[in-house]
């Protein structure tokens, strides 16, 4: 995908593959890929009013948490879907998904893995499957409703800013004061309790001392 963008493939277009020799999560893990799990890209082209290209992620994580929750056999306040930030979907406390933001000049490739049919055992943390809840999508027909509910929150992203969507972001994330290790680029990790985003969508972290941390990149886990 990021060839074809480099190329002036235009917004919108989705590509999936059955499974993947190469899958990639963020800062650079594999990302298992059995046939009959979603791996799916798209692509979206700046404009110059845009919200910064970063918070997408956000854009993707509320489009994807909305899908899964359609096909899943219980109502919400049951289900056990949380996005961690800023993208993670996890269930049950497991993650079943991943997404990945990459830049290619005016365009950002958004990459879409979910565990729909398996999901991998051996991780430095837990993971599950839809089918390991019940329910177990055909991919192709959870790309359709999946790229509906995208358009539809880039949508709101592009023409109504990104409150909108931080709002609903927080509304189905883990709740406030939810225990978190911040893993940081430079290797260091912070830990606090989750005190939601800031404007921009940076994530806060309440630290032992009282004081707040505004975390802009990091590898964030629940402890």
């Amino acid at each position: 995908m990021l060839m074809l963008a480099r190329n002036g493939a235009e917004e919108g277009l989705w590509l999936r593959a059955e499974r993947q020799t190469s899958g990639r999560g963020r800062q650079g893990r594999v990302w298992t890929s059995a046939e009959g799990n979603l791996y799916a890209s798209t692509l979206v082209r700046l404009r110059a009013i845009d919200p910064q290209a970063a918070t997408l992620a956000l854009v993707a994580a509320v489009a994807l948490e909305e899908v899964v929750s359609a096909y899943l056999p219980f109502p919400r306040e049951g289900r056990g879907t949380v996005i961690k930030w800023p993208n993670d979907l996890l269930l049950n406390g497991a993650k079943l998904s991943g997404i990945l933001l990459e830049r290619a000049d005016d365009a950002v490739v958004i990459g879409i893995g979910v565990n729909l049919a398996h999901h991998p055992e051996s991780l430095d943390r837990p993971a599950t499957s839809l089918a390991a809840h019940g329910v177990t999508p055909d991919p192709a027909d959870f790309l359709e409703t999946l790229a509906t509910a995208f358009e539809r929150w880039l949508s709101i992203w592009r023409n109504e800013g990104l409150a909108p969507v931080r709002t609903r972001w927080l509304d189905r994330a883990h709740p406030a004061g939810t225990a978190l290790t911040a893993r940081l680029p430079d290797g260091s990790a912070i830990d606090g309790l989750f005190a939601g985003l800031d404007s921009e969508g940076a994530l806060i972290l309440r630290l032992a001392d009282g004081t707040s941390r505004v975390i802009h990149a990091a590898d964030v886990f629940l402890i």
